[in-house]
């Protein structure tokens, strides 16, 4: 069963520091938790989102569902779960969640807890148009190689910043998306899902 899989792989990550935006030196980070939802299939993948083209903030984006940790959430499994419901319809009972892992450090000023799930395949999901354009599906294997994120450097509001970069079915993941997959992709012991 791929959630005992993943509770394994969790137990046994690889040593090694993950990357983050820690280095633009936000002072103070806000508390928020993704979903990484991996379908339950003999080739997994992982469930993303778009984000509309319309909203102010990260508009058109490719994230994971998720966002910040309420005053109301038990906990950032309690968020992320929350988060996915609103978002795109992924009822929490649908999820058997695998753990967590280290939080990643936005430039943006979240301390982004990543919280790793298993669903069943093939959900209907039904996504909020306020908050999500579209979601799709990565194959598992595609999603999580770190040889297919380019790092690219940028200079953005008076800083140096770097980040990785993936295109995929004309879908570009990059930004905090990606760098929480390639850290965990790199963590991960290799073909720990099969």
């Amino acid at each position: 069963m791929l959630s005992a899989k993943l509770r394994d792989a969790l137990a046994n990550l690889l040593p090694g520091p993950g990357e983050d935006e820690a280095y633009l030196g936000t002072p103070t980070l806000r508390d928020a938790a993704v979903l990484i939802a991996f379908t339950d299939r003999a080739d997994p993948g992982v469930i993303l989102t778009q984000r509309p083209q319309w909203l102010r903030s990260h508009a058109g984006q490719v994230a994971f569902p998720g966002g910040k940790i309420d005053p109301g959430d038990r906990d950032a499994i309690d968020a992320a779960l929350r988060e996915a419901e609103e978002e795109i319809g992924l009822s929490r009972r649908d999820v058997m969640i695998a753990g967590v892992t280290e939080p990643y450090r936005s430039g943006s000023g979240y301390r982004i807890t990543p919280v790793l799930g298993v669903i069943p395949p093939d959900l209907p999901l039904d996504p909020n148009p306020d908050e999500v354009e579209d979601w799709f599906e990565v194959p598992l294997d595609i999603l999580f190689d770190p040889d297919n994120y380019a790092r690219q450097h940028a200079h953005w509001q008076g800083q140096d910043r770097h980040y990785y970069d993936m295109d995929w079915q004309g879908r570009r993941i990059w930004g905090v998306t990606a760098g929480i997959i390639v850290n965990l992709a790199r963590r991960l012991p290799a073909g720990w899902h099969r």
